[in-house]
C-alpha cells in the first residue's frame, strides 16, 4: 500500500517537476540569446571597450511565480500618446490594451502599447510594447524602469513573463533615445525577475 502512495506521488509530481524544468529551460535560452547579442559588436548597447571582457548580464534567478497570465482587453482608438524618450524627444505609441492580473494575491493593471513607427513593418505588425517601472528601480535594477517585448493575443488573455523583462538600451549608453516608462505602468511592487542592474 505504502508503495502505490508513493507511486501515485511520483506520477502527480513528475509532470509538475517536468514542467517546471522546462520552464527554466526556456527562460536560460532567452537569457543565452540576450547575453549572446550583447557580446555582438554589431548587436550590442555596451560601448565597444566593455564588449570584449563582457561575460554575460546579471538576471534574477528564474522564477515562474512572475509568469502571470493577464486579461486582455483591447483599448478603444484614440489619439497616439506621445512617450517621452531620455533624449527629451516624444515618440508616438497607441496605447493598445490593458491587462489586468494578480500578483502575490494583489491585482494589478498595465498598459501594452503599439509602436506607431513600426505598423508599416510586416515582421512586427502584431508586436506589442512593455515599459514599465516598480519598486526595485535604483536599488537591484535600473532606475529608469525596464521593457518586455509582446504579441498580440488571438484570445483574450496574454501571458506576460517579468523573467523576460530587460533595460532599455540607453542604460548602458547614452547614444540611445530609449522611451520612458509612463506613470500609468508604475507597479507599485518590486518585481525581482528579468535583467538586474
Amino acid at each position: 500500500m505504502p508503495t502505490k502512495a508513493l507511486l501515485l506521488v511520483f506520477l502527480i509530481g513528475f509532470p509538475i517537476l517536468a514542467s517546471a524544468q522546462s520552464y527554466k529551460k526556456s527562460i536560460r535560452e532567452f537569457q543565452k540569446e540576450l547575453d549572446e547579442s550583447y557580446a555582438n559588436p554589431e548587436e550590442s548597447p555596451l560601448p565597444p571597450e566593455e564588449i570584449e571582457g563582457f561575460k554575460g548580464l546579471p538576471f534574477f534567478p528564474v522564477d515562474e511565480k512572475y509568469r502571470v497570465t493577464a486579461k486582455f482587453e483591447r483599448l478603444p482608438s484614440s489619439n497616439p500618446l506621445r512617450m517621452h524618450t531620455s533624449d527629451n524627444r516624444l515618440r508616438a505609441f497607441d496605447r493598445y490594451a490593458k491587462a489586468a492580473f494578480t500578483l502575490d494575491g494583489k491585482e494589478y493593471t498595465l498598459i501594452l502599447y503599439r509602436d506607431r513607427s513600426s505598423k508599416q513593418k510586416e515582421e512586427s505588425k502584431n508586436s506589442l510594447f512593455l515599459p514599465f517601472t516598480d519598486q526595485s528601480n535604483g536599488t537591484g535594477t535600473y532606475g529608469g524602469g525596464r521593457y518586455i517585448d509582446l504579441e498580440i493575443p488571438e484570445g483574450d488573455t496574454i501571458v506576460i513573463d517579468f523573467n523576460k523583462a530587460y533595460n532599455p538600451y540607453c542604460a548602458y549608453s547614452d547614444r540611445y533615445s530609449c522611451p520612458i516608462p509612463p506613470k500609468e505602468n508604475d507597479l507599485p511592487i518590486a518585481i525581482l525577475a528579468g535583467v538586474k542592474y
